[in-house]
């Protein structure tokens, strides 16, 4: 049976949060792009006092410090929750505008603060409208990076793709079987260049649409249907496994070898929707910046990293918990265990569990 592609990098930049992250880890991935950076940007919430540089892609926002640059910040687009623009007054800056951000990663909250403290010449937007556009542009083009089971991705009165902006059909396949249930269901699948897409002919909301990004492998091989076309999705959309049977055996050969060159093409430079929904309405261009220069880098003492690296980020993530109780009076209590009144610990929290958050030695 035939097997083609390698397995692709996992896409990860804008689903995660990530702190003090070595120099591989900021080197921007396949299809990611520059947006627009500013030089003089504070870490607020984490560093205050420390000026560094933000650059703003189209999957993350990454905050680099100036002076040490192993400190810093790769936030992923897709777990911002809100956006909040504020005025902040400090005695040794002054009244400057701030960002504030609230993110949400596998169930725990984050806050960070970029406060701008000069303006960039030559900027088309500030700091703060720059970051709520891109924003927007990434929650509007999920479907270039996410894959979706039964949505609104086919028209119901004409049973047409919806295709989306930059994208363009390749092929329309009529007479193809999904292999998900032991009858199978008959349906059409569109190929297209930034995705696959297959729907039911007697329900078009029976669909999926699976971008190249999110696939993992694409083979064709033996199943109890016979020879099937087999598309697996990466872990992190589910870890599907699609099978597709197409007749007669030399159309599905045909088929399958055009969804490799179409996977293959994709993945050399992914477009990940965000570029295109941009320079299509928004007034925004990328900037044409070297990605290699976009990053600070240094050369680093490997082995006092490792010693030192865990503790720091430790206090690092601790640094940018959102406290969601900030707002309401603390309560104070009397505790034993130190003879002393104390704010009231928040419930799942112990005496015990709060000293473990400083590195044992």
């Amino acid at each position: 049976m035939s097997s083609k592609g390698e397995k692709t990098e996992p896409l990860w930049q804008d689903r995660d949060v990530r702190f003090d992250v070595p120099l591989n880890e900021l080197k921007f991935r396949n299809g990611e792009r520059i947006v627009e950076y500013f030089t003089k940007v504070e870490d607020t919430k984490g560093n205050s006092g420390e000026e560094g540089k933000i650059t703003i892609t189209n999957l993350r926002m990454i905050w680099q410090s100036k002076v040490k640059p192993r400190i810093n910040l790769s936030v992923g687009l897709g777990c911002v929750s809100s956006l909040t623009n504020r005025t902040i007054h400090t005695k040794l800056r002054g009244k400057h505008e701030a960002l504030y951000i609230m993110t949400k990663v596998n169930g725990t909250r984050y806050e960070f603060i970029f406060t701008q403290l000069e303006s960039e010449l030559g900027t088309q937007y500030g700091m703060v409208e720059l970051i709520s556009k891109i924003c927007r542009a990434y929650s509007s083009t999920k479907l270039f990076r996410d894959l979706k089971l039964r949505s609104a991705v086919i028209t119901s009165n004409g049973k047409q793709l919806k295709v989306l902006q930059s994208e363009s059909i390749y092929n329309k396949i009529n007479g193809v079987w999904n292999l998900s249930s032991d009858q199978g269901n008959l349906g059409t699948m569109h190929l297209t260049n930034v995705r696959v897409v297959w729907h039911a002919n007697m329900n078009e909301l029976f669909n999926i649409s699976l971008p190249y990004i999110q696939i993992n492998t694409i083979k064709v091989r033996e199943s109890k249907f016979g020879v099937a076309l087999v598309i697996e999705s990466t872990e992190s959309s589910g870890g599907y496994v699609l099978g597709f049977r197409i007749d007669p055996p030399d159309r599905l050969n045909a088929v399958y070898s055009e969804l490799c060159n179409l996977f293959a093409i994709h993945s050399t430079q992914p477009d990940l929707g965000v570029e295109s929904y941009l320079e299509g309405g928004s007034g925004l261009a990328f900037n044409e910046i070297d990605a290699n220069s976009a990053v600070v880098t240094v050369e680093t003492d490997h082995k006092e990293i490792d010693e030192h690296h865990s503790a720091h980020q430790s206090d690092a993530i601790a640094a940018y918990l959102a406290d969601e109780l900030q707002t309401k009076t603390n309560d104070v209590v009397y505790c034993p265990q130190l003879g002393l009144a104390i704010e009231k610990i928040k419930d799942g929290f112990t005496l015990e569990s709060l000293w473990h958050v400083i590195p044992q030695g």
